[in-house]
């Protein structure tokens, strides 16, 4: 094989791995566009808060530390125990279904018929909150994250080995795939079939369709709208951790963590606001689409770094020629 045609294949299935990480932080975004209409810009937040929160979990961290010790003048940060990952998992999975509990009774409840731009200033609003509660509960620094079932048997990372030596001795030079990205593939098929499954197949999941297809409509046959959108806020938080775990354990949990919604955003334009599949799919064209322009055109002829705005360029063209996405719903005004 030509050494050029077996980087492009290289640089292809990462582009499709990195597509799949993208995926996964816009499923939360069409978690609730579709069943409230809110354009929830704190999904990144979520991602960051979940991510803290279960290191926090893990690591028997005292929550609000600092603030405590600032406080009371006391010196207590650990608890002096380490938690399980699933139990640390399903403890967060509790907070972050506790956190759509208080959105939803402080916050959207009193917007309810309000203008999209008001829901959408209240996730900013919502966005730097979390933000800031997160920063006091856990502390700003760096913190790595490994999810374990045992121990030694732990999210692997870096070069998977087998594919390295098969396509070595099968085109004379060997594809590096990080095990990390192929776990994130596997999680986000089994979560985009669970999530379409659940939509499809379950009472919460056709009333979830039922109040995003009409609001007024669903309440009329018993439907409550309380209870679906926090089931709808409960299930983003869900997928949020797991965006967070899986982003957390490449690059470690920071900040910066919450920028990875920005990612999202040409995915949403690409697949459309309300379809699942087409988080997947506009993930993947993403992902796919920035690595293999870098690597043909953007480091030999514009000088690198194409990456960080490939994405918006190409959302921009959809947005232009077909706004509603690859599997949006074409919207008809009549006047």
């Amino acid at each position: 094989m030509p050494e050029q045609l077996a980087f492009t294949i290289e640089v292809f299935l990462n582009g499709l791995m990195a597509g799949v990480l993208y995926a996964l932080v816009a499923l939360g975004f069409v978690l609730i566009y579709k069943a409230s209409g809110i354009f929830n810009y704190a999904q990144g937040v979520m991602a960051l808060f979940a991510a803290m929160t279960l290191v926090g979990i893990q690591n028997g961290q005292v929550p609000f530390s600092h603030l405590i010790n600032a406080i009371l003048g006391t010196d207590v940060h650990h608890f002096g125990w380490h938690v399980h990952s699933a139990i640390a998992i399903v403890f967060t999975v509790a907070v972050m279904v506790l956190l759509a509990v208080c959105v939803q009774r402080f916050v959207f409840r009193h917007l309810v018929g309000q203008e999209p731009i008001i829901l959408f200033m209240a996730t900013i609003g919502l966005a730097y909150f979390l933000e800031g509660v997160a920063d006091l509960m856990w502390g700003s620094e760096i913190k790595s994250l490994n999810v374990c079932a045992t121990e030694g048997a732990c999210l692997p990372q870096g070069l998977n080995m087998w594919i390295d030596e098969t396509t070595y001795n099968a085109f004379g030079y060997g594809f590096f795939i990080d095990n990390l990205d192929i776990v994130a593939s596997i999680v986000a098929i089994i979560l985009v079939v669970g999530l379409v499954m659940f939509a499809q197949y379950t009472k919460q999941g056709r009333a979830m369709r039922a109040v995003a297809d009409d609001h007024q409509a669903a309440l009329s046959v018993g439907v409550s709208l309380n209870f679906i959108w926090i089931l709808v806020w409960s299930l983003a938080g869900f997928v949020a951790l797991v965006a967070g775990i899986m982003w957390g354990a490449k690059s470690g949990v920071q900040f910066s963590l919450s920028l990875i919604a920005l990612k999202a955003l040409p995915v949403l334009m690409l697949g459309g606001f309300t379809s699942i599949p087409g988080a997947i799919v506009g993930g993947l064209i993403i992902g796919v689409g920035e690595k293999l322009f870098e690597f043909l055109i953007g480091a030999p002829f514009l000088g690198g770094a194409t990456e960080n705005w490939f994405a918006y360029m190409l959302a921009l063209l959809f947005l232009v020629f077909r706004p509603q996405g690859l599997f949006g719903e074409k919207i008809i005004e009549r006047v």
